[in-house]
């Protein structure tokens, strides 16, 4: 039997759908509360502000985001198979989220420097992520003797958000499949 969920999980659940879907700015406080099927009391008994739930927002898109690669990801060992399980990991959200594009770009391309908080969450996201793949791409290069692992890791990087950002721009996956024969060949 599933447990009934929390007021302020279902506040976050249903402000990150709308928030993801239709924008941050087009988002009122009146309807996370009519959706949320809550009182006005309850929101503001678990978020001080609006600004307050989206920073709830990020947190729990970026525990999702690195939960979910765990998930993706728990069976392999090998650090190339690893990475190449990530492309296909991005490759699965873009295609759920119907080509919606990466939670992070689109809070940054709506907001701007405009909440420097938000800014410096995302850059703070998409350099975890980097990282990881640093990581990754570290223990590979220890198995094979390769030296230029910074730089395999940024390219890597860069390919990723460029097959997130063309895909969810054509409404396809194609560049998915190119970056991971592109990243074949930087981990031969």
């Amino acid at each position: 039997m599933m447990k009934k969920e929390k007021v302020r999980e279902r506040i976050i659940r249903v402000a990150s759908d709308l928030f993801y879907k239709q924008g941050y700015n087009s988002t009122g406080i009146n309807q996370i509360i009519a959706e949320a099927d809550i009182a006005i009391g309850s929101l503001y008994n678990h978020f001080s502000s609006k600004n307050d739930l989206l920073q709830a927002y990020l947190v729990k898109e970026e525990l999702d985001w690195f939960d979910g690669f765990e998930k993706s990801t728990s069976k392999i060992s090998n650090p190339r198979e690893k990475l190449l399980g990530l492309i296909d990991y991005r490759k699965k959200l873009q295609q759920t989220s119907k080509f919606a594009g990466c939670h992070f770009i689109k809070i940054v391309s709506e907001i701007g420097e405009g909440n420097s908080s938000v800014s410096a969450f995302a850059k703070q996201h998409k350099e975890k992520q980097k990282e990881m793949i640093r990581t990754l791409v570290n223990e590979y290069a220890v198995q094979v003797q390769k030296t230029d692992s910074d730089l395999i890791a940024e390219n890597i990087f860069l390919l990723i958000e460029g097959a997130v950002v063309t895909s969810t721009i054509n409404r396809q996956n194609d560049a998915f499949d190119q970056v991971k024969k592109i990243v074949q060949g930087l981990l031969p």
